[in-house]
């Protein structure tokens, strides 16, 4: 039986959403209404990070592999599926493993041509070690615009219209996730290459604000599948979630209607 936890509402088509490193299913709240209007939505905490035990395997093809067994015991097939950052190179590598409907990827790791690059691992270990060893003191200072601004800047585009609570809860995630330095070594020595074929139509839009992953150093889309769709979205840091919920919401769900839509148009 799967050890992985999830939340699931809404109903309609299954959509599985996947996290960023560090985060946890809750990263995806901001959007979970709107999308439970047309989806059987599925938040899934990747092992090692909220709710779920880490494992000794931390690659996004293990990871893939066992949000692929919590979806068997659940009896979803071809489900839609959203990531964030890791969440998204994870979404890649599960459409490998069976059908899936759509891929949407929001900022998703792993585009870099050889290892993950210095700037990258230098700027998560630091969140990392502050989310660990300063969590008080970077609690009481998001309570504040300024606060947030200072201590989130770096993952979203808006960080001072970010809730404390939404930036309290952020922190927590990061300092207290037991899979963060597995998964960050697991990713640090390789890329992720559409070496498999993915037979559903993949979406893809990095936020104008995202400063983690930078233009020239992780965003070689050559890499992906062929024909996948690239769209920006205004305003938003490499958490976009957060940042403009509605646009997050509204690209998730036009690429699910626009895959469901393809076979008749072929």
């Amino acid at each position: 039986m799967s050890s992985l936890a999830y939340t699931r509402s809404g109903s309609g088509a299954p959509l599985v959403l996947l996290h960023g490193i560090g985060l946890s299913r809750r990263s995806w709240n901001p959007v979970i209404p709107a999308l439970a209007r047309h989806f059987d939505v599925i938040a899934v905490d990747l092992p090692g990070f909220g709710d779920s035990p880490a494992t000794t395997e931390a690659s996004p093809a293990a990871l893939a592999e066992a949000v692929a067994g919590l979806l068997t015991e659940l009896g979803v097939i071809t489900p839609h599926l959203a990531g964030n950052s890791l969440g998204g190179w994870v979404a890649l590598e599960l459409a490998v493993l069976g059908p899936v409907a759509s891929v949407t990827l929001l900022s998703p790791a792993g585009l870099w041509k050889r290892d993950a690059p210095l700037y990258c691992r230098v700027s998560l270990r630091a969140s990392r070690w502050l989310a660990r060893h300063a969590a008080p003191p970077l609690s009481r200072l998001v309570r504040y615009r300024l606060g947030r601004a200072l201590v989130l800047g770096q993952t979203h585009g808006h960080p001072a219209r970010l809730t404390h609570g939404y930036a309290r809860e952020t922190l927590e995630a990061l300092g207290t996730c037991p899979g963060f330095e597995a998964a960050l070594a697991a990713t640090s020595t390789c890329r992720y290459l559409a070496t498999a074929p993915i037979t559903a139509p993949v979406t893809l839009a990095f936020g104008s604000r995202d400063v983690l992953l930078l233009r020239r150093q992780s965003r070689h889309l050559d890499q992906l599948p062929p024909g996948t769709r690239a769209e920006t979205l205004p305003g938003c840091g490499h958490v976009p979630i957060a940042d403009d919920p509605g646009a997050v919401a509204e690209l998730i769900t036009r690429a699910a209607t626009r895959a469901d839509r393809a076979p008749a148009a072929r």
